[in-house]
């Protein structure tokens, strides 16, 4: 107790000198808590992705559609379990900033390959009986205040009725959970037979499939069959791993880890310095009062704990608000809606406290081998 009251009173003696390098710790440990949220927005898809799902696009691009046709064809490859399709819609909600994911699918077929969205049995059935009928992620529909029984109007980007309008009206019979926190809720699912029957254009076509393999082991076989059962086609194919999909969307934003590590790496280092530079001077001004303490006892041992408690309950204060800020901020969501998987995971708050702790440290060890290493008689002739 007696170290720390001494230690909260070193602290204490430059107020705003020590306030501001909490500050600046704070901040900094802010950043990195929404680094790492903003990192698993856009590779959180990627741990999640099933091991026995495949996804097959068009071999040169995935804004090229595939014919339906072809899910026969898949269904008779061996190892094939079950096979379905998605479309891109590309629709926004009342205003462009209202952009999310809504994709017309086969109710079940979906419904069965993806059991990581939980869908009550009887809004199961209502969107089976409803022609019209979508199915929305739980955040999105908190977003929105959508309700069960709503009319939700879809402006499409991309695909117009046989009116030639590009306004899609859908009945909202489901509301969806994730099994998990990683898995995405903010989709919106819609019935293909009515989108293939109300579309003006590209009729008896698909944006992807996804198949599920019987085994795991043999999915890099499966898909070479699959590849090879459209080889010289008009619509060739390129089957993957569902997690290397994901990762090659994420991709075209860039190497999400190497730009994350870089913008912490320059914030950690200046703030190493920062704080390093109040530990220095501390030590520097209290010399006297170190050679004090060792000429009425105090050891080597126990100036160097004094100076590596000061840092090291600096860095934490800093770091635990800062950790704290960030986790009670990114619990919210993204403000924006563009990332769905948006908030600060367990694993990164527990490295950010090691980072905290790690910083105390290594800009206490110098000044505190400085002050172990003073001779009392010269500390007290600099009184």
């Amino acid at each position: 107790m007696c170290y720390l009251y001494l230690v909260w009173s070193n602290l204490k003696r430059k107020k705003l000198r020590s306030l501001l390098t909490l500050l600046s710790i704070v901040v900094t440990f802010v950043l990195f808590g929404y680094l790492s949220a903003i990192k698993q927005a856009l590779t959180g898809g990627v741990d999640i992705a099933g091991a026995d799902r495949l996804i097959v696009r068009h071999k040169v691009s995935i804004i090229q559609s595939l014919p339906e046709s072809y899910k026969a064809r898949m269904e008779r490859i061996p190892g094939v379990a079950l096979v379905t399709h998605q479309t891109w819609f590309g629709g926004i909600y009342q205003d462009s900033k209202n952009f999310f994911m809504q994709n017309p699918v086969v109710p079940e077929e979906f419904l069965d390959m993806h059991p990581e969205l939980l869908l009550p049995p009887e809004q199961k059935q209502a969107w089976l009986k409803t022609r019209t009928g979508a199915i929305v992620g739980r955040n999105t529909a908190a977003k929105f205040g959508w309700k069960i029984g709503d009319k939700v109007p879809i402006q499409s980007t991309i695909w117009s009725q046989k009116n030639g309008s590009r306004l899609w009206e859908f009945d909202l019979v489901g509301i969806y959970d994730g099994r998990n926190k990683n898995t995405d809720t903010t989709p919106l699912f819609f019935r293909y037979d009515y989108f293939e029957e109300a579309r003006q254009w590209g009729k008896g076509q698909v944006g992807w499939y996804t198949i599920r393999v019987k085994d795991p082991a043999q999915a890099a076989e499966v898909a070479k069959k699959v590849d090879a059962e459209f080889e010289n086609s008009s619509a060739e194919t390129k089957t993957e791993p569902e997690g290397a999909f994901v990762q090659g969307w994420v991709s075209q934003v860039g190497d999400i880890a190497l730009i994350t590590a870089s913008i912490l790496g320059a914030v950690f280092f200046t703030i190493l310095l920062v704080t390093g530079n109040t530990m220095s001077q501390s030590v520097r001004e209290r010399t006297g009062e170190l050679g004090v303490l060792k000429a009425i006892g105090f050891t080597n041992v126990q100036v160097l704990s004094l100076v590596l408690l000061e840092s090291c309950l600096l860095a934490l204060v800093g770091g635990t608000l800062g950790l704290g800020l960030a986790w009670l901020t990114t619990s919210r969501g993204d403000p924006t809606g563009m990332l769905p998987l948006f908030y600060f995971p367990h694993r990164d708050l527990l490295l950010g406290l090691g980072f905290s702790l790690a910083l105390g440290v290594v800009t206490g060890v110098f000044p505190a081998l400085q002050a172990m290493r003073l001779r009392v008689a010269d500390a007290l002739r600099r009184m």
